[in-house]
């Protein structure tokens, strides 16, 4: 069974933000959601002071704090690892957008398509599920690959099956430094930033 992931290179992130633009239109959002931002930084002490760019959204987590708190478990963790919303279940209490450290849920009501629900990103699951039934491979194949990833103009976002060890995005945390936002609240987050080579 495969465990999807994705991947930010740090070092190639320009902070264009097309990937919130793409995810933006692909899912059809209201005003003020952004299941994909693009997080804009000073790091450094003056005079060495630079900007960096750090995308963020769900983080698709092993542990999902959202999961724990839903009152009528809408949201689940599927087998693959993608943290979904059953927008049929949802009651919009918002109990999910509490608990999420990553502040990736949204509870809005000018939603047409999802009145009065929580709504995240979804890793484009959609996308994954229709390619995988024609053979492709997410990651590798624009048409089963998160929206996001497919519009990165530098080649920053990556995505692909952490558990095999010959996918695209294993040898990409194999030959760099990386980590993973907030690793120490245990939820295992399966969005992973890359910021140096290995020595």
């Amino acid at each position: 069974m495969p465990t999807w992931a994705m991947v930010a290179d740090l070092r190639r992130c320009v902070g264009c933000q097309t990937c919130t633009a793409a995810c933006k239109q692909t899912n059809d959002t209201p005003p003020g959601v952004q299941w994909r931002r693009v997080l804009d930084m000073e790091v450094g002490e003056y005079p060495d002071v630079r900007r960096a760019f750090v995308p963020v959204g769900c983080m698709h987590c092993a542990d999902p704090p959202c999961m724990h708190v839903c009152p009528s478990t809408a949201t689940r963790k599927r087998a693959d690892g993608i943290v979904t919303i059953d927008y049929d279940l949802c009651i919009g209490c918002a109990y999910c957008a509490v608990a999420c450290p990553y502040q990736a849920r949204y509870k809005s009501s000018d939603d047409a398509h999802r009145p009065d629900v929580a709504t995240k990103c979804t890793f484009c699951v959609d996308r994954i599920d229709a390619g995988l039934a024609k053979g492709l491979r997410p990651g590798v194949d624009p048409e089963a690959t998160p929206a996001c990833v497919n519009s990165c103009i530098a080649s920053a976002l990556h995505f692909g099956d952490v558990a095999d060890p010959a996918s695209n995005i294993a040898g990409l945390l194999a030959e760099n430094q990386h980590f993973r936002m907030h690793e120490e609240l245990g939820t295992g987050p399966r969005f992973y930033y890359l910021w140096d080579r290995k020595a």
